[in-house]
């Protein structure tokens, strides 16, 4: 007797250890900072939702339980409840003796075994129980089945109500959604009166269809997130493509770079070596001088010298007379003790002069484009290697002391200038109009020949020289290349605007053409292909380029004001260089993509020279030079860079060789 007794107690004391989550005797019973208990395990399940987040929310309550780096596994085991289980456990001879234990009537209150199940009351019923619903009418219609079916799993009873603890005989068959609670009708008629109730059965079925559409929701979603990891890998493999391309791309522009410094290296070391000839040559000069003077002095010695002095006619003796005052005065000049010392003390001065104001580059990964998406991550590794716009590959420079200019020679022409262009370090080819035809070859010493390796008897408008051919300009419209021997290789047509196409080169020997509008076009070096037109902000009357692919345009006197505008081949635009009214710009660009900038103040009629450093596509003043002293005839102007240290400018009918002393 006293054993049934502490089955029944385990037995109503079970309902306090069930799970929330499994609804099954608590396993490892685990507890929450908001008080409420689960199993360790369906913690666990719970969590694996939740990996992204630092913490947890009670499936009950709602309330947060902050995680450690463990997680569930971290947090605190319930030990009054987990004692209950135990003890539940001893008392009841294991989990399994809850299945086996037998079942007590609830449809009478004399509390007998169960030996049967009626569906219809939903209710344990005994033998005695059993026997009225044989005999009795009311239940003539009741569907019964055995308990030992409904232990061995045979048949399903569905829900078993539990009793309300307030009002003892009413099941909980109602439920609360709002309190979260299982109520009697009583319940609802007291404390519930304005709250959504439902009845319990209709509350479960509704749950079973919200489980049953999640759980269709959740195979979805499942099917979906694994379409989408096998898209991750194919996008991780189009990652790996695009990483090692742009490491491709890098490595390749290493070795660009590479090059042009070894280049760079080699025409610095020929700077030194020219030097290193010419201070030599110098000196061996001086040296030179004073041997001859040495060889001088002994012959005359040699030739007044002489024992017979005595026994010589009197031509003979004048003769001799006339040896030593001419030995005399020779004896008296005065020797060049400092010469040597100047020459090493410019030596001395020279200086090199770091790539200071630029840095070494090989280029920018472009900004991503989206972080939303596996696409947009393709997308943002999918980015090519821009080459380096905002700086020049270069050690520096061999110089003097002071940043300063000089012109070294003024030269008069011989009609005014139409164009102008680079042909040697030391030299410009001039171009003429209509009136005086063809183009002259001059050189910084002042040297003057024709150019006669393309017709002569022809006014251009512009020229440019490429090694084994010439590109010249005939009209707004038309520029022709040439063989050196004087054949025509191509035609370029351009649509016209009433101006001569101004004409350059690359680096790479492109052919660069501006014609007065808004718009560059960039030419193969052939003059047959049209590889590039970028659009302009300003007029364009004047263009160059930079070894990395920048265009630098001028506006000349075509704006008021005059602009300077850097772009690269996109179209992409710096902030432009804007001069006062009245002043006009005119750039070149030398061996380095140094800018320099000639600013003609027409008004009050100077020039001055800037030079700038490329920032990306923006120009950065590096030094502004004293103003010239030049004569300004006209308001077209032309600027070419000869070398780092060599300007050419032209104006009207002069032309000007400008030494740069950086």
């Amino acid at each position: 007797m006293a054993e049934n007794i502490e089955i029944e107690k385990a037995s109503s004391s079970s309902q306090n250890l069930i799970c929330p989550l499994c609804l099954d005797i608590f396993d490892e019973p685990t507890i929450l900072t908001c008080g409420h208990t689960f199993c360790r395990k369906c913690l666990k399940k719970y969590d694996l939702t939740h990996q992204d987040i630092d913490h947890m929310v009670c499936p009950l309550c709602r309330e947060i339980t902050k995680l450690s780096a463990n997680r569930v596994d971290d947090l605190r085991l319930n030990v009054s409840i987990n004692g209950c289980v135990d003890d539940y456990h001893a008392k009841c001879g294991g989990m399994n003796a809850v299945l086996e234990m037998r079942q007590k009537c609830t449809g009478c209150k004399f509390q007998q075994d169960a030996l049967s199940f009626c569906r219809t009351c939903n209710n344990y019923i005994c033998d005695k129980c059993l026997q009225c619903h044989h005999y009795m009418a009311l239940f003539e219609d009741h569907e019964i089945v055995s308990v030992e079916d409904v232990i061995e799993g045979k048949v399903s009873i569905g829900h078993q109500f539990e009793k309300c603890s307030i009002h003892k005989q009413e099941n909980k068959d109602m439920f609360c959604d709002d309190c979260k609670v299982r109520v009697c009708l009583r319940c609802v008629v007291v404390g519930h009166k304005v709250h959504n109730i439902k009845n319990q059965s209709d509350f479960e079925q509704e749950l079973r269809r919200k489980v049953t559409a999640l759980a269709q929701q959740c195979a979805a979603k499942k099917a979906e997130l694994e379409k989408n990891i096998q898209n991750i890998e194919e996008q991780r493999h189009e990652v790996h493509i695009a990483m090692q391309k742009l490491l491709d791309d890098v490595r390749q522009a290493y070795s660009i770079k590479v090059k042009e410094l070894e280049g760079n290296l080699q025409d610095l070391i020929e700077q030194i070596n020219e030097l290193k000839r010419s201070f030599e040559d110098d000196l061996n000069i001086l040296k030179s001088k004073d041997r001859q003077r040495i060889k001088s002095i002994c012959s005359s010695i040699t030739l007044v010298d002489n024992d017979r002095l005595g026994h010589l006619e009197t031509d003979s003796l004048s003769a001799h007379n006339l040896l030593c005052d001419e030995l005399g005065a020779m004896l008296k000049e005065v020797t060049d003790h400092t010469t040597a010392e100047v020459i090493t003390k410019k030596a001395q001065e020279k200086r090199f002069n770091p790539a200071d104001a630029t840095c070494l580059d090989l280029g920018k990964i472009s900004e991503p484009i989206d972080h939303t998406s596996t696409v947009a991550i393709t997308e943002k590794t999918q980015k090519r290697l821009n080459p380096v716009d905002k700086s020049f590959l270069d050690l520096g420079s061999i110089s003097g002391s002071d940043p300063k200019l000089e012109i070294i020679k003024c030269i008069d022409l011989r009609r005014r200038m139409f164009g102008m262009t680079a042909y040697t370090h030391t030299s410009v080819a001039i171009v003429y109009g209509f009136i005086t035809r063809g183009v002259d070859i001059i050189d910084s010493a002042g040297g003057t020949k024709r150019y006669t390796n393309i017709p002569h008897d022809v006014g251009y408008g512009d020229i440019v020289i490429q090694g084994d051919s010439a590109c010249v300009s005939t009209s707004s419209t038309e520029a022709h290349v040439y063989y050196l021997n004087g054949y025509r290789k191509a035609t370029i047509n351009v649509s016209g605007t009433g101006y001569y196409l101004r004409l350059n080169r690359s680096p790479s020997n492109e052919i660069l053409i501006a014609n007065g509008a808004n718009q560059v076009y960039i030419y193969d070096p052939s003059g047959s292909t049209l590889k590039h037109t970028v659009l302009t902000k300003h007029r364009t009357c004047q263009v160059s380029s930079t070894r990395s692919g920048l265009i630098v345009t001028s506006s000349c006197n075509l704006t008021n004001p005059s602009v300077v505008t850097v772009y690269d081949r996109d179209g992409n635009a710096g902030e432009s260089l804007q001069a006062p009214g009245r002043v006009y710009l005119y750039a070149t660009v030398d061996e380095q993509d140094r800018v320099y900038v000639a600013s003609v103040d027409w008004k009050n009629r100077k020039v001055v020279i800037r030079l700038y450093d490329l920032d990306g596509l923006n120009l950065k003043e590096r030094a502004e030079f004293k103003a010239l002293d030049m004569t300004l005839g006209s308001i077209w102007c032309y600027l070419v860079s000869l070398s780092p240290d060599l300007l050419a400018f032209a104006c009207d009918k002069k032309l000007y060789f400008i030494k740069v002393s950086l």
